[in-house]
């Protein structure tokens, strides 16, 4: 399932098939977040529908082409990402790096060649897109924070690309939610109070959704605080390794 505004101002979750087939009547039946009752009706702004007679590589065309929020990118805009319909593992993590903004090469760092590791996928595998997707919540580098790392993904990518983006990737099996930002996006209510507690929880999110700590050198300390993680990244290599 994945969220979608709606014409409500609302986030509701939707079943891939039932989009993908009910595309041309502009509606899909959806359980809502909120409660109300599970098989209601929601009518689906038109920029989501209209996408889908379109094609995914106008979209990605669309998607490397985007200036929205332009202003806000001290490096510019340079959107990075990676997919094709036949991928079975699709990996969201947070915004590109300034390495990864020079070679427009997502994980393209050393927290990329930690999480190849964690997966235990060569870099031929990894930037396969017929067998993995890439979609980060910011598609573009978005700055320095002066406390410290990068700024927050922008909130305009996953809000204006995600939901018209993730109904061609109808193949994926396994989502891994790598850092808190794509956790909260995609488990809302259903994510814990912390990070820690989400990827410790682990196990509740399958057989859709892995949650990871970002696999940042700043989180090496939090790795060692967790000998725990092992049990998870053991989940990880058990459940990847069949998709790919």
């Amino acid at each position: 399932m994945f969220p979608v505004q709606t014409n409500r101002t609302q986030y509701i979750e939707w079943d891939l098939y039932d989009v993908a087939h009910n595309n041309a009547k502009g509606y899909c039946s959806a359980r809502c977040r909120n409660g109300e009752s599970p098989g209601m009706v929601f009518v689906v702004q038109p920029t989501y529908m209209s996408v889908m007679a379109d094609g995914l590589d106008p979209l990605l065309t669309s998607i490397r082409e985007c200036r929205i929020c332009a202003d806000h990118l001290p490096l510019g805009p340079r959107p990075v990402v990676q997919a094709l319909g036949s991928a079975r593992l699709l990996i969201i993590g947070q915004a590109p790096g300034t390495r990864v903004h020079e070679t427009g090469i997502p994980w393209n760092d050393a927290s990329g060649d930690r999480l190849r590791d964690w997966l235990q996928v060569d870099r031929e595998t990894f930037y396969d897109p017929s067998r993995i997707a890439i979609v980060p919540m910011g598609f573009c580098y978005p700055g320095v924070d002066p406390r410290g790392g990068d700024k927050p993904p922008r909130p305009e990518c996953a809000a204006e690309w995600h939901a018209r983006l993730l109904p061609y990737l109808a193949s994926v099996e396994l989502t891994l939610l790598v850092g808190g930002y794509a956790q909260k996006f995609y488990l809302g209510r259903r994510g814990q109070r912390t990070l820690t507690e989400t990827v410790r929880r682990w196990r509740d999110y399958a057989p859709k959704f892995l949650p990871l700590p970002h696999p940042s050198w700043r989180n090496t300390a939090w790795i060692r605080k967790n000998p725990w993680f092992d049990e998870v990244l053991a989940d990880l290599r058990a459940r990847v390794g069949p998709l790919l």
